[in-house]
C-alpha cells in the first residue's frame, strides 16, 4: 500500500496563465476587434508571429488555429496531393497522419529508435518508393530527430522535409531550433504544450513562396477581398488566442527553464533505482537538447508499466501513456491500410507498451517531484 498522500491530482500538463495573458485578452476585448481576415492577420497575430520568428531565427512564421492545421497547411503549401506517399512515424499523435490523409496522400509509417522514439533512418531508407514525396520527422516528447541524416536522405531522393515540431518548441538539434531545418516546421499551441493559447498553431519557413501560400491557405486562398487564388480554408488564429500566445512568448524562456529544473531533479532522484527497477530515463546528448515537454521513461520489463501507471494514478499523479495504440494500430488506420508497407514497426509497437510520461511542467513543485519519485520507486519495484 502506498505511503503517498496528496490532496489533488498533479496533471500531466497545465497551462501557466497569469496577469500578462489576462491583460492582453482584456485589451483585445476593449478594442472589440476579435479577428481579422487580412492577408497578414490581425495586430496580435502579427505581434505573436514576430516574437516567434525572432525566437526561432527564421524568415517567416504564419500563425494558424491549431497544430493539426499547421501540418495540413504545410502539406498543401508543399503541393502534396492524391497518390503521393508521405513517410512519417506511427508513434505520434494521430494528427500527423490525419493531415496527410486529408490531402489525399498516403501515410507510410516508419519505425522509431528505441532510445529516443524518433524516426529510424534505416527503416526510412527502406520505405522510400518512386511515389514518395515528403518526410515528416516528428520530434516526439520534445526529442529532436536525427535531422542531418534525414535531410541527407531527403536531398538524395528529392523529398521535402516538413518537421512536426508540435511538441518540441524550444528543443534544439546541434544548436538549431527544431522546426527550422526542413522546408517548413509545424508547431502546436494546444493547452498542454510548452507555450499555449488553448488552441493554435504556427508554421515556420525561410521560403518566400511557401510563406505567401501559407497566408493564402489559412484564409480561403484569398489575398484581397473574395479573390480566391488557391485552395484554402479558415485556418485563421483569432486575436484573443494570439494575444495569449504573445504574452506566453514573453515568458517562454522562463517556462522552459522551470521544466528543465524539474526534469533534472527528477533524473537525480530516479537515477539510483534504474538498474534495479529496469527503468530507462530520458537522456539528452551533446547534439540533442530537450524542451522537456514530457518526461518519458521506459520500462524494460513487461507488465510493469500499466501496474505502475495505475498505482501512481491512485497516488494522484497524472502520469500518462503517449501513445497506445500507435497510429497504424488504431481502428481507422487498420481499415485504411490493412496490408501494405506499414508492417515491420517492431520498435513502435514495443514502445507503445513500455513508455510512461511524467509531469514536469512549471506548476510542478520540488515537493511534487520528490513525492512523484517516491511513488514511482515504490510501485516500479513491486514485482
Amino acid at each position: 500500500m502506498s505511503s503517498i498522500n496528496m490532496s489533488s491530482t498533479i496533471p500531466i500538463n497545465k497551462p501557466w496563465i497569469g496577469e500578462e495573458e489576462r491583460g492582453e485578452v482584456l485589451n483585445v476585448l476593449e478594442e472589440n476587434i476579435l479577428t481579422s481576415a487580412a492577408k497578414d492577420g490581425g495586430k496580435r497575430v502579427r505581434e505573436f508571429e514576430s516574437l516567434l520568428r525572432d525566437y526561432l531565427k527564421v524568415k517567416y512564421v504564419v500563425a494558424v488555429n491549431s497544430g493539426t492545421t499547421s501540418l495540413y497547411a504545410a502539406l498543401l503549401a508543399a503541393d502534396i496531393k492524391q497518390g503521393d506517399e508521405i513517410l512519417l512515424p506511427s508513434f505520434t499523435f494521430v494528427a500527423t497522419a490525419n493531415s496527410v490523409v486529408a490531402t489525399g496522400a498516403k501515410p507510410v509509417f516508419v519505425d522509431i529508435n528505441k532510445d529516443d522514439f524518433t524516426m529510424d533512418v534505416c527503416d526510412l531508407k527502406a520505405k522510400i518508393t518512386n511515389k514518395s514525396k515528403a518526410i515528416i520527422p516528428v520530434h516526439l516528447y520534445g526529442h529532436p530527430s536525427d535531422m542531418d541524416e534525414i535531410i541527407e536522405i531527403g536531398d538524395k531522393h528529392s523529398l521535402d522535409i516538413i518537421e512536426d515540431a508540435c511538441q518540441s518548441l524550444g528543443s534544439t538539434y546541434k544548436e538549431k531550433q527544431t522546426g527550422t531545418m526542413g522546408i517548413m516546421g509545424c508547431f502546436s499551441l494546444y493547452a498542454s504544450k510548452v507555450l499555449t493559447c488553448g488552441e493554435g498553431g504556427a508554421v515556420a519557413t525561410n521560403n518566400d513562396n511557401l510563406a505567401d501560400n501559407l497566408k493564402m491557405i489559412r484564409n480561403h486562398g484569398m489575398i484581397e477581398g473574395y479573390d480566391t487564388r488557391i485552395f484554402g480554408l479558415n485556418f485563421r488564429l483569432p486575436e484573443l488566442s494570439a494575444a495569449i500566445a504573445k504574452a506566453q512568448m514573453n515568458k517562454l524562456s522562463k517556462m522552459l527553464n522551470l521544466r528543465r529544473k524539474n526534469a533534472e531533479l527528477l533524473t537525480n532522484l530516479l537515477s539510483p533505482i534504474t538498474d534495479k527497477s529496469k527503468i530507462k530515463l530520458p537522456t539528452e546528448t551533446d547534439e540533442k537538447k530537450f524542451n522537456w515537454y514530457l518526461y518519458t521513461i521506459t520500462f524494460e520489463k513487461n507488465n510493469i508499466r500499466d501496474k505502475t501507471k495505475n498505482n501512481m494514478t491512485n497516488d494522484k499523479f497524472g502520469v500518462t501513456v503517449y501513445y497506445k495504440p500507435a497510429v497504424h494500430k488504431t481502428p481507422y488506420y487498420e481499415r485504411l491500410a490493412p496490408s501494405n508497407k506499414n508492417d515491420d514497426l517492431t520498435q513502435t509497437e514495443w514502445a507503445s507498451e513500455h513508455v510512461l510520461s511524467l509531469p514536469v511542467h512549471p506548476s510542478v513543485t520540488n515537493q511534487d517531484i520528490e513525492r512523484m519519485a517516491q511513488s514511482l520507486k515504490i510501485h516500479s519495484l513491486l514485482d
